[in-house]
């Protein structure tokens, strides 16, 4: 199949630039030193080939796929990481199960549901999930008297992520950090779980890294310093010309828009429509865009979480060659 057989809108990714983001994640933190977030991919396959890397515990934001993962032969040690108050599938998976707590509430929860092992969650700077780094202590103390194993604990700087510069992002992670060094001096334990593509190599205090964008990237990251490669992008038609603008059959059905406008190399886009990209010839681009209708192109997407969870498959291509198609399997919750 050629990546012009494909109906659009359809999600492709491009090998080669998946392989280089691979590679390069796992020589810069090797086998247990990553706990790829699946959230961004939503794919077995893709964690199947991170596995074989060697990074085989992974991280997850949904309960959907924490048990994806353990069908799939995958739960050799599973993060939810993400409070819930019904742990009650999670309880019932073959496979090694962590759950971040935060509260008496998800820690009775966890307890409830069967979950044997939990990690505390600290708000390390990001007003999300997370307890007061003081307060972490209290919780751990509490999980244990409810039989709980607490192997350590979790802290998300995502407030750091979306800083320009490394060394702007190194200062931020540092100092976000410094407060779950001290919650996990009163929590004890093996792990101490964070950061994520933005922090992959400024963050010296987590024991793992809950990278997951890295693999397939995105435009929002693409502009913060980082070595990998945009590796996914929308195949797209294009289906009207205007006088001075071109519109393709994406849109916002189709692409994450949460961080912003997709991008379309040698265009700027004007506005994304439930099933349309608006968008114009760049004059300042070295390549400024041109085509006719029924022309196709490539639209990368701002956000690569929301953008996967749209689609139901991914294509890889190798060129104009798709070699594979990988299922999106786990979508939903």
């Amino acid at each position: 199949m050629r990546l012009n057989d494909l109906p659009t809108p359809s999600l492709v990714v491009d090998v080669a630039a998946l392989e280089h983001n691979l590679q390069t994640m796992a020589k810069a933190l090797p086998g247990r030193r990553l706990r790829p977030h699946v959230k961004a991919t939503k794919c077995t396959a893709l964690a199947k080939r991170q596995a074989a890397l060697g990074h085989t515990g992974f991280c997850c934001a949904t309960v959907r796929e924490m048990e994806g993962l353990a069908a799939a032969g995958l739960g050799d040690d599973l993060l939810l990481a993400n409070e819930t108050l019904d742990a009650r599938r999670l309880g019932a998976l073959e496979a090694r199960v962590t759950v971040a707590v935060d509260s008496a509430e998800t820690i009775d929860a966890a307890a409830r549901g069967g979950v044997r092992e939990v990690l505390v969650d600290v708000n390390v700077g990001l007003p999300r999930c997370g307890c007061a780094p003081e307060d972490a202590g209290r919780l751990a103390d509490l999980a244990r008297r409810r039989g709980l194993s607490v192997r350590g604990v979790m802290g998300y700087e995502g407030h750091v992520m979306g800083l320009a510069t490394r060394a702007e992002r190194k200062t931020a992670c540092d100092a976000a950090m410094a407060k779950l060094r001290a919650a996990h001096a009163q929590v004890g334990g093996d792990v101490i779980s964070a950061g994520g593509t933005g922090t992959f190599d400024v963050n010296d205090v987590a024991t793992e890294i809950q990278a997951g964008s890295y693999s397939l990237m995105d435009t929002w990251y693409a502009a913060r310093e980082l070595p990998f490669r945009p590796a996914v992008f929308v195949w797209s038609t294009v289906i009207s010309r205007g006088p001075a603008w071109w519109v393709c059959d994406a849109g916002l059905k189709s692409l994450g828009m949460d961080h912003g406008n997709p991008a379309i190399d040698g265009a700027k886009v004007w506005f994304c429509s439930d099933e349309h990209v608006t968008f114009a010839a760049d004059a300042a681009s070295a390549s400024p865009f041109a085509a006719k209708v029924g022309d196709r192109v490539r639209v990368w997407p701002a956000h690569v979480d929301p953008t996967l969870a749209y689609h139901a498959r991914l294509h890889l291509a190798d060129g104009e060659d798709v070699v594979d198609v990988w299922e999106i399997d786990l979508r939903g919750w």
